[in-house]
């Protein structure tokens, strides 16, 4: 019998049912090796010389795989048909070379998890594609000099910041310089005209102007009120005709099938998802055989699926639905080793309304098959219609469009999704003859201003670095996730916008590191990975002049000195750092002691904010973000009031807005402040907030019990309550200033009940259901977020899983893991006695059924492979 290794216990699962009882299907957990993440894993003295290490999670299942192969004479290797897979194959053969020594090794790729799919593959087995390796290869060595050798330049040269990647820190500068072009962005100024108008049969439609005084209007021409005032009147003393009407047919043809690019994007549009959601989700369902696999730059479809497509469309719609030939879409791949087949269903007439999936995975999928059947249907037809209507001496002219759906052809199915600079379709006009009188009912001006630039979402970040060549399918997902994560980009309202520190990071590596923070040599480097994969380039030759040059740069910046770098970042941020005031006065000029100019500061503690130059005698600083025309960057140094003869004084400093009673001095070089609560806009603050602010902590009294004082305040996790070393949330900051000592006890009596952690008195949030092996599994809130709960096993959260969102599905891997974790399985309630972990994933069908004690216990989550561009 063979032993055959995927990556996932699901994909093994999956594939063990179609292989049957002849194979043991075992899962790998994605790599089972890495480098150690020290120095020196990869050595460019040693002709980059690589060290590998076996992980510790990974050393049971590289056991398993080894009990297996002892009775086996057969391993195949069926992990995923692209680069990243190829490298899983590869270091599972170099892990188990010893004990591979007279047995046959061979490699199988399938684009889907279908019997059909897999048993075809079984037919032709082949070796470790070594050009593919090759490519991985020098792709992980890239990332690791990148990481290994910036990032400690980084911390050194510029506090506060975290790290740097290959094509993560490219990502960033695109997202910092869009922000750059909002802040620079002067808008303009311009007015448009329409008219609303009848027919002789009393119908009404909108036309706009577009010829004034015999000449066409451009966009600016009417700059100001008063231009758009005599417009109109040109328009209110003249009669109108309709001049002509020009009706012409159109059609539309449906979009291509999804590639990785395309189905994150409209994922993004459709449903906010993010990348990282995205391909998870479709793991998800390449894994449970739904869909054909998700990581590809490919678009064309197997000839037999644009059958199956073609049939599915005529059994639904009917025949005037399928177009008279196939559609057949040209591949846009750079890359043939990611050229697999598009994105699709595995089974055309398996539609989403016969299937129970997560919610997620089941948007994704109806998402995924209707693109796919619109991509084979018929083209939309539509009628379009031009009407032009104007005075008789050709000083003015108005324009109307529109359309009308005659056939829907793919629309019957999908639309794609917009993103903020498309336009949209004109409406339906009534019908207009051409030498008719056109009644004005009403002529508009209407005032415009010109937008800056949209900021990004996922999607239009995806879409642009698919276009600049940056980034491959597999990897688009971890570069826009570790951006975020690493607290350089924060996501709003699914826009996202750079951190202050992710613009000092960038303005670093722009001025001290340029060529590789670059569109162009990033997308360059690109291609040369994709030469090594098509067996076109020597992969360490790529690698030496890479680092020739690389490492010539590092050594450019190693005399920096601190002073010197925030003086340059000062200055290429000025225009950020300190926009014109609205007076014309000096941006840089304290706003306090009016002597000093503001300068890029260091705290201790990392990062950076602005200050005053004339320390310590003015204590002046606020945020990078705050722009000095900012409302509330107005409020700082605000006198509320007087009390006791000192001022009582709004501030905004780098950690938000806070009150102030007096001056530093050399006695008092602190004197007191308290923040302003969550929710409390600087605005409406006055003496009597402030003072209520500052007189904290409240005395409520003694405690019944032991006399011990009550009191509330204001802390770092929000309002409390505190008796002794007993302390307890208050929901609003109001209750801080009225809350009763009746109140207060049943508060802290609560939470004594609860204990120091996740006591019984706390109330689920969801309940999910039975698990297999019996007992409640529920999502409950805590202390450093929400978890799922099984017996005494907690497993926490990922952060992208919303509590809401959790289903028994995705709970029991979380589970599971966190269950076998250290190799003993936790107690949990269940009839029979709990027991070590499997450590097959997938074993072997046995011929009869085994004892009820060794049921296998639940799966772990399928493992994420290791991203190729995790550090990019």
């Amino acid at each position: 019998m063979a032993v055959v290794v995927v990556e996932s216990p699901a994909k093994a699962k999956t594939i063990n049912k179609y292989l049957g009882s002849d194979y043991t299907v075992l899962a790998s957990f994605g790599h089972v090796r890495d480098l150690p993440p020290k120095d020196g894993s990869v050595d460019p003295e040693q002709d980059f010389a690589m060290k590998w290490e076996i992980a510790s999670d990974s050393k049971k299942h590289i056991k398993a795989i080894t009990d297996a192969l002892a009775d086996d004479d057969e391993l195949i290797l069926a992990t995923d048909p692209d680069r990243e897979g190829e490298a899983i194959s590869w270091h599972l053969e170099q892990a188990l070379e010893k004990k591979l020594k007279g047995k046959k090794v061979s490699r199988v790729t399938f684009n889907a998890i279908t019997k059909s799919a897999i048993t075809e593959a079984m037919k032709h087995p082949r070796k470790v594609d070594g050009p593919l390796v090759e490519a991985y290869l020098a792709r992980r060595a890239l990332d690791y000099l990148v990481g290994f050798n910036l990032s400690p330049v980084l911390w050194r040269k510029l506090p506060g910041a975290k790290s740097a990647g290959r094509v993560q820190s490219v990502c960033l500068r695109l997202i910092v310089e869009r922000e750059m072009e909002i802040e620079a962005f002067r808008a303009r100024e311009y007015w448009t005209v329409t008219a609303e108008l009848t027919t002789p049969r009393g119908q009404v439609f909108t036309a706009r102007l577009t010829v004034l005084g015999g000449k066409k209007l451009d966009k600016f021409d009417l700059a100001t009120a008063t231009d758009a005032e005599l417009a109109v009147q040109a328009v209110s003393s003249r009669a109108l005709t309709v001049k002509s009407v020009e009706a012409k047919p159109a059609t539309r043809n449906p979009y291509p099938p999804f590639m990785t690019s395309t189905l994150q994007q409209e994922a993004s549009r459709k449903f906010g998802m993010g990348a990282k959601a995205c391909m998870s989700a479709a793991q998800r369902l390449y894994e449970a055989g739904y869909i054909t696999y998700m990581r590809t730059d490919g678009i064309d479809m197997a000839p037999e699926a644009v059958m199956a497509a073609r049939d599915a469309i005529k059994a639904r719609f009917g025949a005037n639905y399928v177009p008279a030939s196939p559609r057949m879409y040209k591949n846009k791949a750079k890359n043939a080793q990611e050229a697999h087949e598009c994105i699709r269903p595995t089974d055309m007439n398996l539609g989403p309304e016969k299937l129970k999936l997560a919610d997620d995975q089941w948007k994704l999928y109806d998402l995924i098959w209707k693109r796919t059947i619109a991509s084979q249907m018929a083209a939309a037809v539509m009628e379009r219609t031009t009407v032009d209507v104007g005075s008789a001496d050709g000083e003015v002219e108005l324009r109307a469009t529109g359309q009308v759906v005659t056939f829907d052809g793919f629309l019957k199915v999908y639309d794609q999704g917009r993103d903020d600079d498309e336009g949209e379709d004109g409406a339906r006009l009534p019908q207009i003859m051409q030498g008719e009188a056109a009644d004005k009912r009403a002529i508009t001006p209407e005032q415009h201003f010109t937008q800056p630039p949209p900021r990004y979402t996922e999607a239009t970040l995806v879409k642009r670095m698919e276009e600049l060549g940056i980034g491959r399918p597999s990897t688009y997902a971890s570069i826009v996730t570790t951006i975020q994560d690493r607290g350089y980009v924060r996501k709003d309202k699914n826009r996202l916008i750079p951190e202050d520190t992710g613009r000092l990071v960038t303005a670093f590596l722009s001025n001290y590191f340029r060529r590789y923070v670059e569109y162009d040599f990033t997308a360059d480097l690109e291609d040369q990975l994709d030469d090594i994969s098509a067996g076109d380039r020597d992969y360490k030759e790529v690698l030496a002049r890479f680092w020739r040059d690389f490492s010539a740069a590092l050594g450019e910046t190693a005399d920096l000195r601190i002073g010197e770098v925030l003086d340059k970042i000062d200055e290429v941020l000025s225009p950020h750092l300190y926009p014109a005031r609205p007076d014309g006065a000096d941006p840089r000029e304290c706003p306090v002691c009016h002597a000093g100019r503001l300068h890029l500061k260091t705290a201790r503690s990392g990062g950076a904010f602005i200050g005053c130059g004339n320390y310590p005698e003015c204590r002046y600083t606020r945020p990078l973000s705050a722009p000095g025309d900012d409302e509330t960057a107005a409020l700082d140094g605000k006198v509320l009031g007087h009390d006791e003869g000192q001022a009582i004084t709004l501030r905004i400093g780098r950690f938000g807005p806070y009150v102030q009673k007096g001056e530093p001095t050399e006695a008092v070089p602190k004197p007191p402040r308290s923040s302003l609560p969550k929710g409390w806009a600087p605005e409406s603050i006055d003496l009597e907030r402030a003072l209520q602010l500052l007189s904290l902590p409240r005395q409520i009294g003694p405690h019944p019990e032991d006399g011990e004082p009550v009191e509330t305040n204001l802390g770092r996790f929000g309002p409390y309550v505190k008796w002794g070393k007993t302390y307890a949330n208050l929901p609003d900051a109001e209750e801080v200033f009225t809350i009763g000592m009746n109140r207060a006890v049943e508060l802290l009596a609560l939470k004594l009940a609860r204990g120091p952690g996740r006591g019984a008195a706390t109330q689920p949030l969801k309940e999910l259901g039975e698990h297999p092996e019996g007992g409640a599994v529920q999502v409950m809130p805590g202390r450093y977020g929400p978890y799922v709960k099984w017996g005494k096993v907690n497993a926490t959260l990922p952060k992208d899983l919303a509590p809401e969102e959790v289903t028994l599905e995705a709970a029991l891997p979380l589970l599971e893991a966190k269950a076998t974790k250290g190799g003993k399985k936790k107690a949990a309630p269940k009839k029979a006695a709990a027991k070590p972990a499997a450590e097959k994933t997938a074993a072997k069908k046995p011929a009869a059924k085994k004892a009820p004690a060794k049921k296998p216990a639940a799966k772990k989550a399928p493992a994420k492979k290791a991203a190729p561009d995790a550090e990019g």
